[in-house]
């Protein structure tokens, strides 16, 4: 289902010159508002991310509008992806759960235009929004804000990634967070402190689906998923934090894993394929399992 942007002007527009709540065009996240482009995104001046080879850039959601749009895909029952076509930022995927009890977005795209959000709602809207990691915060207040001010959690140990505050953000503490209709964040870490995971037990036909963002991350070859602190830097994570990461999934019963990127799925056996790929992993960097 393609979800096509409209024009220039409409309410989901916030200019493009001057005052403006600035998006970064490398990570798509957006910043607090300001008179005039901030001078550096702290996301990507970090080492698990990078600046553009062409140095910072920013843009803003109306501009966006000139040339991006949403497609929504059913994945299985119960369950769609929102992918921004042409690609931007980093070009991951969200994902809308429907379950009996509400609806959860899980991660972000930066683009929120009033065709996504009627689109959004004829599927019966949002009731909360959880982000798996900073890289994935991008446009989170405005889905928030387009939404009636739902809550967006976010683990506590991730506070200092915010860049644009707001009273909606729900820091949460600890391993794991209940939520609606069965739906739980479990707390992985390994790629951001604060990394979590979205358990959802009545996907995959009720044999369980785990929404990994980057940890696990989902691999080309799709039986096999991997484990890195920075994925554009190839830096590793290191063996403590892959068996804490699972450790903390070993509880959940799941059968399919979907991670961040467009068919990067791992249709079946998928919390096996977590176990053997922990093993693998940690014999490839000398270490025990």
């Amino acid at each position: 289902m393609a979800v096509g942007s409209p024009a220039v002007g409409t309410t989901m527009s916030d200019g493009g010159e001057g005052r403006a709540r600035y998006v970064c065009v490398t990570c798509g996240t957006q910043h607090a508002q300001t008179d005039g482009p901030p001078p550096a995104c702290p996301i990507c001046d970090d080492e698990r991310q990078y600046v553009g080879w062409e140095g910072q850039q920013w843009t803003t959601l109306g501009r966006m509008l000139e040339k991006y749009r949403n497609e929504a895909r059913e994945e299985e029952p119960g369950l769609h992806s929102i992918l921004t076509q042409p690609p931007f930022a980093i070009g991951e995927r969200a994902f809308l759960v429907r379950t009996g009890r509400g609806n959860l977005l899980w991660d972000c795209v930066t683009l929120l235009d009033d065709a996504t959000v009627a689109a959004v709602k004829a599927l019966g809207g949002i009731d909360a929004i959880a982000i798996s990691h900073p890289h994935f915060y991008t446009t989170m207040i405005e889905w928030s804000h387009a939404f009636g001010g739902v809550p967006v959690h976010v683990h506590e140990a991730d506070r200092r990634w915010v860049m644009r505050p707001d009273p909606v953000i729900d820091f949460w503490r600890g391993e794991s967070k209940g939520l609606f209709g069965g739906l739980r964040l479990v707390n992985v870490g390994g790629h951001f402190a604060g990394s979590q995971a979205l358990y959802w037990p009545g996907g995959a036909g009720g044999r369980g689906v785990l929404l990994s963002g980057d940890l696990p991350q989902v691999c080309r070859d799709r039986r096999w998923v991997s484990f890195m602190y920075s994925y554009p830097n190839l830096i590793p994570v290191a063996a403590p934090a892959v068996r804490r990461i699972v450790d903390v999934l070993e509880p959940l019963s799941y059968d399919r894993l979907y991670g961040a990127f467009a068919g990067l799925t791992v249709p079946e056996d998928a919390k096996a394929a977590v176990r053997r790929s922990a093993e693998r992993y940690l014999r490839a960097i000398g270490a025990e399992a």
